[in-house]
């Protein structure tokens, strides 16, 4: 079957459901316009393969001094934070002296640190933030209470299982930031990977009693891209310096981004199995929007169908509700860990923009005059390069013996479980574990899948895009499996 050629795509959806308003686009929003902009007949995003440019980097000019910055960065106690027995710091790394560009990262210990790991997580977009999302929302020590003001404690958080480290990426991104305006407009896939590996080199020599950690990369959505393009750079920096600069040991993306031709097709595929779109539509779909029987017609009447069919739906999570009401109130609120606040991006936005929160996490230190968003509008509108496909990097880090996980929450319409399993069909592995469901408290947790070579495959029963805010319990299930190089348990276990 050939690769799709129709303009107007289906992921024109994904923004439309959404009310503009002060937050600035949502991660659903701008990953899905970014993909209407990527589709285009004369787009100017490059889709060529992924290589990094670092051949003519010298790492004694582009580590700076670390000196007295780890103890600057500490940070005592957040705004209505409750107690805790860890250590956090937030800071600036700088990537590029002469642009000015520095990378924004909360970093949040484990209680038992020595004994643990070092895990980063990126959040995708492209151009979305790691504080906003990942630390706020899903895997971070705390979440916000729907007063704005307050914090209570996410008992599933990840640094029960590593020392987590989330990274703003690239600057531009929610807190970090880039003096030279023009690099806003010039930011891809290539310069992304490259800043962050600089950032990793330069961290690292703030916080030497990392340097020969066991290193782990995750990330949820275009991070798809992120992570393996960054486990490249890694891998390449090693082999130059012939040495381990960086003891990477293994990559786990969740409902990622990785190959656009199977990624939009499971689309649809998901849709028609889950009853969003009739089985009508979905055949013409995939009989009208492909090159080999291209009509643009009936591609582009079947793809407003779907839209209409999803317009009312929160595309990251099928079922779950949408938020309908975004005052604040006064009095703290909190839910179960186990309920999804539909509206909770509205609690961070507020809670991030204060400027006591900023000063504790020792952010926004240029003082910009405009509001914080999650998601950054000039680069995602602006992105130079994205590949078509990053198997290529999937099996690279396979060959050199970094373990590769893909999770895929199973309830996620944006990058659902069909793209996810196509993706993976497209590598050509041969199946080692064959597919068997994994428990968590006595119940399914998902399923899944080995393969020969070190990748692994599984799903999270009842999760959306964002896993760890839909299934906390699952997710830190996951994530402390997949670091200890073991197998949830199931039938055979």
């Amino acid at each position: 079957m050939g690769k799709f050629t129709f303009i107007f795509l289906l992921f024109t959806l994904f923004s439309s459901h959404f009310v503009a308003s002060s937050l600035g686009k949502k991660q659903s929003d701008v990953l899905g316009q970014f993909y209407k902009a990527k589709q285009k007949k004369f787009s100017s995003i490059s889709k060529s393969y992924f290589k990094a440019a670092l051949e003519n980097v010298e790492l004694d000019k582009v580590i700076l001094p670390q000196d007295g910055l780890k103890e600057k960065d500490w940070i005592n106690k957040l705004p209505g934070q409750p107690p805790v027995k860890f250590q956090q710091y937030g800071g600036y790394v700088t990537v590029n002296e002469s642009a000015g560009r520095a990378l924004y990262y909360y970093f949040t210990e484990a209680e038992n640190s020595k004994s643990l790991p070092l895990l980063l997580w990126l959040n995708g977009g492209p151009g979305c933030s790691s504080i906003a999302y990942g630390a706020m929302e899903e895997l971070g020590p705390f979440r916000v209470n729907i007063d704005g003001k307050t914090l209570h404690r996410n008992h599933y958080a990840w640094n029960v299982a590593a020392n987590v480290l989330f990274l703003e990426s690239p600057a531009g991104v929610g807190f970090s930031y880039t003096n030279m305006s023009r690099d806003l407009n010039t930011t891809g896939d290539r310069r992304t990977a490259n800043d962050n590996v600089v950032f990793l080199l330069n961290w690292l020599e703030r916080f030497p009693e990392y340097m020969n950690r066991d290193f782990y990369i995750s990330g949820e959505s275009y991070a798809g891209h992120y992570v393996p393009q960054l486990a490249h750079a890694i891998l390449h920096h090693n082999k130059l310096a012939n040495r381990t600069l960086i003891n990477l040991k293994g990559i786990i993306i969740g409902n990622a981004v990785i190959n656009d031709d199977t990624d939009t097709i499971g689309n649809y595929e998901f849709f028609a199995s889950h009853a969003l779109i009739s089985d009508q539509t979905y055949l013409d779909i995939k009989k009208y929007c492909y090159e080999d029987n291209y009509n643009e017609n009936k591609c582009n009447e079947a793809a407003e169908i779907t839209n209409n069919n999803l317009k009312n739906l929160d595309i990251y999570n099928i079922y779950s509700p949408l938020c309908k009401d975004e005052n604040l109130t006064k009095y703290p609120k909190i839910l179960s860990p186990w309920q999804f606040d539909p509206c909770s991006d509205n609690y961070i936005f507020t809670y991030l923009n204060r400027r006591d929160v900023q000063d504790a996490l020792h952010a926004n230190v240029t003082n910009i005059k405009y509001e914080w968003t999650s998601c950054s509008n000039p680069l995602f509108y602006n992105w130079q390069d994205s590949p078509k496909t990053i198997i290529p990097l999937l099996k690279e880090s396979l060959a050199n013996g970094v373990r590769v996980w893909v999770f895929s929450g199973d309830t996620d319409g944006r990058v659902p479980v069909t793209s996810s399993k196509r993706s993976i069909q497209a590598m050509n592995l041969t199946v080692d574990q064959p597919w068997r469901y994994w428990l968590n408290g006595g119940e399914v947790g998902g399923y899944v899948e080995t393969y020969k070579g070190g990748l692994t495959f599984a799903t999270v029963r009842g999760a959306g895009h964002e896993v760890p805010s839909y299934q906390p319990a699952r997710a830190l299930s996951l994530i402390s499996h997949f670091l200890s190089d073991t197998l949830p348990p199931g039938p055979h276990y």
